[in-house]
């Protein structure tokens, strides 16, 4: 017997993951801080502002993601297991890139090049799941015209598997590691994905 999968159940235990996700996130914010205290909290509130909202930015993109498709099987529930898993990995090396940033702790080269690493390799396989989730939608929901839209969305992130994975190259050899080449290199996503949507649009006659 064939049990239809339930969308609703699937989006509930992901909120709840990225729900804990933030709250570790939130762990090592002082609950004694006070205001004699607050000038050297200030960094530590900084980095969990950003990370809280780089976390919120993953989850508008998970949640984009299902409301353009209604597909569920089981590949879809597994990688979006590993999307949630990754999630939580991800979290780690993002604080101590920016508390490094903020100079909040003095490391070697070595240390930083795993620490970008780390990062690239969390953000690489978040949107290796984004993208392979949207192409399993692609080819199993073809109601309703949104297989051009699912499509789209599967090479748009493959773009930023690209860039991930050239940053972890970056770091590994440290190629550019002082002057921050392997974190300024994604600032490449914004000009990739604008020339991938206009020769995509182009290609299929579609409208912005």
């Amino acid at each position: 017997m064939i049990f239809s999968h339930s969308k609703n159940r699937l989006e509930s235990v992901s909120d709840a993951v990225f729900a804990f996700a933030a709250t570790l996130m939130v762990v090592n914010i002082s609950a004694n801080s006070n205001l004699t205290s607050f000038t050297d909290e200030l960094p530590n509130f900084i980095s969990f502002a950003v990370s809280f909202f780089v976390m919120m930015a993953i989850w508008k993109v998970h949640y984009n993601f299902f409301r353009r498709t209604d597909y569920i099987d089981n590949w879809i529930i597994a990688l979006n297991m590993i999307l949630l898993f990754t999630v939580l990995f991800y979290i780690f090396p993002i604080r101590s890139l920016l508390n490094t940033g903020m100079g909040r702790k003095l490391i070697s080269l070595d240390l930083l090049s795993n620490i970008f690493q780390m990062y690239s390799i969390g953000f690489t396989l978040i949107f290796v799941s984004f993208h392979l989730l949207y192409l399993r939608a692609f080819k199993k929901d073809r109601a309703h015209g949104k297989n051009l839209k699912l499509l789209f969305y599967a090479r748009h992130f493959f773009i930023f598997i690209i860039v991930g994975i050239l940053s972890f190259i970056l770091a590994k050899f440290q190629l550019g590691l002082k002057y921050g080449i392997p974190g300024f290199i994604y600032m490449l996503l914004g000009p990739l994905s604008y020339i991938h949507s206009k020769k995509f649009h182009k290609k299929h006659n579609l409208e912005y």
